[in-house]
């Protein structure tokens, strides 16, 4: 078995079949598929059933991101383990090709790839993949920055240090700062590229960086997220993307996504940290400061003809 796909969903019905048949064209073909549901009460587990994915259940009250990630590893067979989220899909049939090669270098503990959003992604989420998901791949990166949504790590590294279970979120921040604190490295893939699909109230996007910032502090504790932060990082970002609507001539559709998408982003943030101390400067970079005012290229052309999905109500 080359490698394992471990899947956390909940209530996913929705996007769940294009994920799997995204993985059931890819060009790898030795892998096994591992579903941890943690209590849907939709039919994910159903629409699952219809592929070759072998299901784990995981009581509600029993849910964090690090424990039903520990769950679904401890039952894989391969040495190498992709994490996706159960709303992604693969753009290409080389996804996991791409995503698992660069283990072929004894020194990389994880790899992540490229996200971007659909048509129905908010105009700030679009500016946010850009920023933290570059065109261009990293062999060997120096720092934390990953994101388990569509990512790979090594299952002997796992078994060395599992998923923080009492982290609200940023699990694979925390595994990613220990395995370079061991001497190992991460790599960015670009050309594993995946889609993620959030569509979200504006109370869900709160909870989610709210969520996060009490996760970074506890990661790095002498973290801080001043309201002046808040202020500064709200307002920068905003203009950013506003200029980039008007660019993109989408202002009036955008702009009042932007207000709120923003608003929730930084004061949950703030609401979640409260710490003294300084941000890292490129975790600060990474997360935060606003994709900027120059005009953002077009994704680069390859060679690689994309999947063709089915309709959904008929995959």
């Amino acid at each position: 078995m080359l490698a394992s796909v471990v899947i956390r969903a909940y209530n996913e019905e929705k996007y769940i079949a294009r994920l799997l048949e995204g993985i059931a064209q890819q060009s790898i073909k030795d892998i096994e598929t591992i579903l941890v549901d943690s209590g849907s009460t939709d039919e994910t587990v159903q629409v699952a059933s219809r592929y070759p994915v072998r299901i784990i259940h995981v009581k509600p009250e029993e849910f964090t991101f690090g424990f039903s990630l520990n769950r679904g590893i401890a039952n894989a067979k391969g040495d190498l383990v992709v994490i996706a989220s159960a709303h992604v899909y693969p753009v290409y049939p080389d996804w996991l090709e791409h995503l698992l090669a660069p283990f072929s270098d004894p020194q990389v503990a994880l790899t992540y790839g490229k996200q971007r959003g659909d048509e129905s992604t908010l105009f700030s989420e679009q500016q946010i993949f850009a920023h933290w998901f570059s065109d261009r791949s990293q062999a060997r990166q120096s720092h934390p920055f990953c994101n388990n949504a569509n990512a790979a790590i090594r299952r002997s590294f796992w078994e060395l240090h599992a998923y923080d279970e009492n982290l609200p979120g940023l699990e694979d921040i925390e595994w990613g700062n220990w395995a370079l604190n061991q001497g190992y490295t991460l790599s960015y893939i670009a050309e594993a590229e995946i889609r993620h699909v959030h569509q979200e109230s504006p109370r869900h996007v709160y909870n989610r960086y709210r969520r996060e910032g009490m996760a970074f502090k506890r990661i790095f504790p002498q973290e801080h997220f001043h309201l002046g932060d808040f202020l500064r990082l709200y307002l920068s970002n905003t203009a950013s993307d506003l200029w980039h609507t008007l660019r993109q001539r989408c202002f009036s559709h955008s702009a009042g996504n932007i207000l709120w998408f923003r608003l929730m982003q930084f004061w949950g943030t703030y609401q979640g940290f409260r710490s003294p101390g300084l941000l890292t400067q490129h975790l600060r970079q990474t997360f935060y400061y606003p994709h900027g005012f120059s005009a953002q290229p077009a994704n680069p052309a390859r060679n690689v003809k994309p999947i063709d999905y089915k309709d959904e109500q008929n995959v």
